[in-house]
């Protein structure tokens, strides 16, 4: 049995740099894409955030098994992946017009007391999902709510009448 380390195969990548800033580059916005059709209550983490902490665990996962040939290919993955993040962040932060495309705008559920049916099938919400956030909020009935939005972020909001 051979105990010495294998530097090269440790540091060096097996593959081409490109191609590994492709792939982490594909896989991001494959699942952004996908995360942002689908459009689910996440938490407290947003879409992006959840995506980036499922990738970047993969990757380092990946990384530490071994699956990559070098630990460089798992760490230049880990970055691109976090660069992507970073740059959409910004990217939504300075104009307006792509932090509309990333962040959908928010969804009419209810409207004076009357459920809007069609949109919570659009997002497979079911009635009695929709009423316990509106227990958890402190609210009895459809009927006591004016307007009730699903945002962008997965959050329910509520504007009830005064």
């Amino acid at each position: 049995m051979n105990s010495s380390i294998d530097w090269q195969a440790l540091f060096v990548p097996s593959l081409h740099v490109g191609e590994v800033v492709l792939r982490g580059t594909l896989v991001y916005l494959f699942l952004f894409v996908l995360l942002r059709i689908l459009r689910r209550e996440t938490g407290s983490l947003g879409i992006s955030d959840l995506l980036v902490v499922v990738l970047i665990a993969d990757a380092a996962q990946n990384a530490m098994a071994s699956e990559y040939r070098s630990f460089t290919e798992g760490a230049i993955l880990v970055t691109t992946i976090a660069l992507w993040d970073y740059f959409v962040d910004w990217l939504s932060f300075k104009v307006p017009a792509v932090r509309r495309l990333l962040r959908p705008a928010p969804l009419l559920l209810i409207r004076d007391g009357r459920l809007q049916r069609r949109n919570m099938r659009r997002q497979s919400i079911q009635e009695e999902d929709l009423l316990a956030q509106l227990r958890e909020k402190g609210i009895d009935s459809v009927k006591d709510v004016k307007e009730c939005y699903l945002e962008g972020n997965g959050h329910i909001s509520v504007i009830q009448w005064h």
